[in-house]
């Protein structure tokens, strides 16, 4: 069963000419994913499995540090893979989800990536807010950190 998309996405798609158990060997490691990841942005963490977690570094903003991660929420080998995203630090009522979907297409691989359920983030300003008042009491209580691989 396929993750459901929300109504805000960003869509980002590739056709490979191999198969979608071929191009699945590209998303299997963290190695094999930071190759292909190159976003401008640097694979931190990915244990590709549901509840693995997925950690992106995406630079910074204002001498801030650009941190995102979550937990595998969708896995299903040669097919899909899904994790939310959530901006560490700051948090959001509910973090957006980034898909990855592969679909046998024509002889080959479309690849798709999926940043959706974008919606979900819709009280930005509110999480942020909370945010900023725990801050003065310690760590922001919606910081969801990934626990680290021992």
């Amino acid at each position: 069963m396929c993750a459901a998309i929300g109504a805000f996405v960003v869509r980002r798609s590739i056709w490979i000419n191999a198969s979608p158990d071929d191009v699945w060997h590209e998303f299997e490691s963290l190695e094999r994913m930071q190759a292909w990841y190159r976003t401008g942005h640097v694979l931190v963490a990915y244990d590709p499995r549901v509840g693995g977690c997925v950690e992106i570094n995406a630079g910074e903003a204002n001498g801030e540090p650009l941190r995102f991660a979550g937990l595998v929420t969708h896995f299903e080998p040669e097919r899909e893979l899904s994790f939310e995203q959530d901006w560490l630090g700051r948090g959001w009522a509910a973090p957006p989800i980034v898909t990855l979907r592969l679909a046998p297409v024509l002889g080959g691989t479309l690849v798709e990536l999926l940043h959706h359920s974008l919606e979900r983030t819709a009280d930005v300003a509110t999480a942020a807010d909370a945010c900023a008042d725990s801050r003065r009491a310690g760590p922001c209580v919606s910081w969801k950190r990934c626990p680290r691989p021992s």
